[in-house]
């Protein structure tokens, strides 16, 4: 299992979806449609801002102050919007309007109503990563090899998720544009690289 499929099985569990639906007014199918669409391209943008070591510093640094280990339909209900707001901002730079335009175009949602979920989910996604980043580093990947999940099992957002889950699924996931794998494995990579 990967930090994608963990992130979007986190996120758009019934209770999550349900946190998120009570602060939008949103229906919970509008908004697993937008997170099935949304969570993927901001991990794309998250790795492409950690490939450079100044891009990863300052994402490692960002992680390092949403460390929440609530649940996620906990996190989601607590969002400070604000903060959110200023994540999204960072992560997709000068993409924000033209991200924001195609989920619109995608979900049949407004760019207000877009930007209000992202905003809720921005706190909640950088907890995951910060997490997984941090059980990455625990599991000590031997030198050339991938970084491993496994040392989130049974902790804190993504317990529940591992139960039984097997070994990680090796499979060279493409975005739409044909780039690397967008499955958070270069993400976390990047963010192990920066660390040491």
């Amino acid at each position: 299992m990967n930090l994608l499929q963990l992130l979007l099985g986190a996120m758009t569990s019934q209770s999550s979806v349900g946190s998120v639906a009570g602060k939008t007014g949103l229906s919970d199918k509008q908004i697993k449609k937008l997170m099935a669409l949304a969570i993927p391209l901001l991990l794309k943008y998250m790795t492409k801002n950690a490939s450079s070591g100044t891009g990863a510093q300052s994402l490692l640094g960002a992680l390092s102050q949403h460390t929440n280990k609530k649940g996620m339909d906990q996190q989601l209900d607590d969002a400070d919007e604000e903060d959110g707001g200023k994540i999204i901002g960072h992560i997709l730079g000068k993409n924000e309007g033209k991200v924001t335009q195609d989920l619109a175009a995608q979900t049949g949602l407004d760019s207000s109503q877009i930007h209000k979920v992202l905003s809720i989910i921005a706190p909640a996604l950088m907890s995951g990563v910060s997490e997984a980043a941090a059980g990455s580093s625990a599991a000590k990947p031997a030198a050339g090899q991938a970084p491993s999940l496994t040392g989130l099992a049974g902790s804190g957002i993504f317990g529940a998720l591992f139960g039984g889950a097997g070994k990680n699924e090796k499979k060279d996931a493409k975005d739409a544009d044909g780039n690397a794998a967008i499955d958070g494995t270069a993400l976390l990579q990047a963010l192990l690289g920066a660390k040491k």
